[in-house]
């Protein structure tokens, strides 16, 4: 990175913008969050996808521990298995974590976030497994997003394991969407007009990375 890269975002908050779950369970009833039944307790639950579609590889990725740089200013010039290792469909349903490594999983619910609105993922519960999920955990208004349509985009999971080996089943909760409503609609959707993919994505690796 130099001087002039691009960290980081700024987010503000206004008084307690925060939905109930009386209020997400009428917002999903008008505004489908996720395809199929939602899970509402504390937030909207996300599950993973350890199995993927028919012939969809891989379902996750697991970060080698020494590689090259990364210029965090390149898009799209790095070839994925030089920085990963592609995790396959579990015949079994589930993977082993092993301490201290890095994991890209996704969600295996398809999610739509309106556009006055936005989500964040709330860490885990530390009583299930010591483990973190999505570092990267805000779900900008108009995620996987459009009128009329079912949700469209899989949440990417972060994950990484602390200490100990921890076992994570297909389907498995592993985090919570926790809605608020926005001051106002924003002029256009996060990622519009760049090429984005982040509106309607599946599993996807950083934009360094080719596809």
């Amino acid at each position: 990175m130099r001087k002039g890269s691009r960290l980081n975002q700024l987010r503000v908050r206004r008084g307690s913008p925060q939905f109930t779950d009386t209020q997400l369970r009428r917002l999903h009833s008008e505004t489908p969050l996720v395809d199929g039944e939602a899970d509402i307790d504390n937030g909207l639950a996300l599950s993973v996808d350890l199995k993927g579609d028919t012939g969809t590889r891989p379902v996750g990725w697991r970060a080698k521990r020494h590689t090259n740089i990364i210029d965090v200013d390149q898009r799209g010039l790095l070839d994925p298995l030089d920085f990963w290792d592609p995790i396959e469909p579990s015949r079994s349903g589930n993977i082993v974590l092993d301490p201290d490594e890095f994991y890209i999983l996704a969600s295996r619910e398809a999610v739509a976030i309106p556009p006055e609105f936005a989500a964040e993922m709330v860490p885990f519960n530390p009583l299930v497994g010591e483990f973190r999920v999505h570092y990267a955990g805000f779900f900008d208004p108009g995620f996987g997003y459009a009128a009329g349509q079912p949700p469209a985009a899989r949440a990417v999971l972060e994950v990484r394991s602390r200490e100990v080996p921890f076992i994570l089943e297909h389907g498995q909760i592993i985090g919570r969407l926790v809605f608020e409503r926005l001051t106002e609609v924003p002029a256009e959707a996060y990622g519009e007009g760049i090429g984005s993919h982040y509106q309607r994505q599946g599993l996807k690796l950083s934009k360094h990375f080719a596809d």
